[in-house]
C-alpha cells in the first residue's frame, strides 16, 4: 500500500480542537476501511430488524444444502439471528461443524454465508452469524461492535452447534473473515472446545483502531482522537443516544484503491446488502473507544496445540496483519497466500478463495 495516500496520512494534516467529525474517523485508524468515507449527514439511530423470509443471500441458493433460519444467545443474554446449513446427504450422521462471521461491517447474508454454505456443500455443518449489534441479532444500541463481546459471539456459536443433535461437539471449528478474523483467534484462544480455526483475509481491529495502517499513527494523533472520542461521549450523553459517522463508502473521488475495492463489494451488486453496515449505513463515532486499548491477539499462542490456519491475497493491502499474527501463533500453524488476490477477492470471489485448502485442513483437524 503507498503510505503516502494512508488514512493516518491524509489525518495527520487535520489539527485543533474543532476536528469535524469525518475527521475523527480517520484519525482513528479504520476510518476509511472499517468505517467508511462519506459526506457528514443526519442519520437517523438504526434499529434492530427482525428475521427475514426466504431467500436474501447476495450468491445463489445450493441445491446441495438445507438451509434454515435459527437464533441463539451469548453469555451477555443478546440473541443472535444466524443460517444454518446442513448437507442433505447427512444421513442421520453426526457431523463436524464450523461457527463462521465476518467481516467487519457484513451480514451472514454476504461472505460468511456463502463460506458456510460451501462448506456445508462439503460435509460439514455450518453456522454463519450476525454478529451483536447488527443484521438481524439483537442489541442495543444498533451499529457498534465490542473486541469482547463479539470474541463472545464466537463462544456462542460454539454452544449452539454443540447442543445441535446433528453434530459432534468434539469435532467444532471456527472460520473467521476479515475483521471477524482477529476476533475468531481471540475466542479460539480462550474457547478449548474448538478444535481448529481459519482466519481468511483477516483484520486485527484492535491494532488497527489503536495504531492505524501499518502502525503509522504517532502517540499526539492518538492522544487526540481518545480526547475527541472522550468528548464525543459527552454529546452522545446529552442525546440520549450514540451519534454515528457518514454512510459507508460513499466514494468522492481520491480514495486509496483499497476503499475503491471495499465500494465495488458493498456498494455493487456483486455484494451489497441494505442490512450490512459497509453497504448502507454506518458505525457509531464512538465504536473505536473500546479497540483502543485492548489488543485481541495477546494470547494467540496459546491456541497452540490446536491448529491455525491463515489465508491472505497477495496484494492485499492488510496482508501485515496475517503475517505477524503467523510470527506470534505457535505451531502447528500455517500462512496461505493467494497469488494475485487483494483482500475482497477472498470475500467473494470462489476461483480465488481455497475451498479446498479449507476442507482438507478442516477435515484433517476434525477428524473423528
Amino acid at each position: 500500500m503507498n503510505k503516502q495516500n494512508s488514512p493516518e496520512n491524509r489525518a495527520a494534516q487535520t489539527s485543533g480542537p474543532d476536528l469535524a467529525r469525518r475527521d475523527l474517523l480517520k484519525l482513528t485508524g479504520a476510518g476509511v476501511a472499517a468505517l467508511g468515507v462519506g459526506s457528514l449527514s443526519n442519520i437517523p439511530s438504526p434499529k434492530a430488524q427482525g428475521m427475514s423470509a426466504g431467500w436474501d443471500k447476495v450468491f445463489p441458493r445450493s441445491e446441495s444444502v438445507d438451509h434454515q433460519k435459527v437464533t441463539l444467545k451469548n453469555r451477555y443474554g443478546i440473541t443472535l439471528s444466524a443460517d444454518l446449513y446442513q448437507p442433505k446427504n447427512r444421513a442421520g450422521r453426526r457431523l463436524a461443524a464450523l461457527a463462521i462471521s465476518g467481516p467487519f461491517g457484513a451480514v451472514k447474508e454476504q461472505s460468511s454465508g456463502l463460506y458456510a454454505q460451501t462448506m456445508a456443500e462439503r460435509g460439514f455443518i455450518t453456522l454463519a452469524f450476525d454478529p451483536s449489534f447488527t443484521g438481524e441479532s439483537g442489541g442495543e444500541p444498533r451499529n457498534v461492535a465490542s473486541p469482547d463481546i463479539n470474541t463472545e459471539d464466537f463462544s456462542a456459536a460454539v454452544d449452539f452447534l454443540g447442543l445441535h443433535p446433528s453434530v459432534d461437539r468434539e469435532r467444532i471449528g471456527v472460520i473467521g473473515i476479515c475483521g471477524w478474523g482477529g476476533m475468531a483467534l481471540n475466542a479460539v484462544a480462550v474457547d478449548k472446545r474448538v478444535k481448529a480455526v481459519a482466519a481468511s483475509t483477516m483484520y486485527d481491529m484492535t491494532r488497527v483502531m489503536s495504531r492505524g495502517y501499518n502502525d503509522s499513527v504517532t502517540l499526539e494523533q492518538r492522544t487526540q482522537t481518545l480526547e475527541q472520542l472522550s468528548r464525543q461521549r459527552w454529546q452522545d450523553a446529552e442525546k440520549g443516544t450514540p451519534a454515528h459517522g457518514p454512510v459507508s463508502l460513499e466514494l468522492k473521488g481520491g480514495e486509496p484503491q483499497f476503499v475503491v475495492e471495499y465500494a465495488d463489494y458493498y456498494k455493487k451488486p456483486r455484494g451489497f446488502h441494505p442490512r450490512a453496515i459497509n453497504s448502507n449505513a454506518s458505525w457509531t463515532l464512538t465504536t473505536s473507544l473500546s479497540f483502543m486499548n485492548m489488543p485481541l491477539l495477546t494470547y494467540i499462542a496459546e491456541i497452540a496445540p490446536r491448529p491455525v490456519l491463515l489465508i491472505h491475497g497477495e496484494q492485499a493491502h492488510s496482508r501485515y496483519f496475517s503475517e505477524t499474527a503467523y510470527a506470534a501463533a505457535a505451531e502447528p500453524k500455517e500462512l496461505l497466500i493467494i497469488p494475485g488476490a487483494n483482500h475482497t477477492d477472498l470475500y467473494d470471489r470462489v476461483d480465488m478463495i481455497p475451498f479446498d485448502k479449507l476442507q482438507s485442513f478442516f477435515n484433517q483437524h476434525l477428524s473423528a
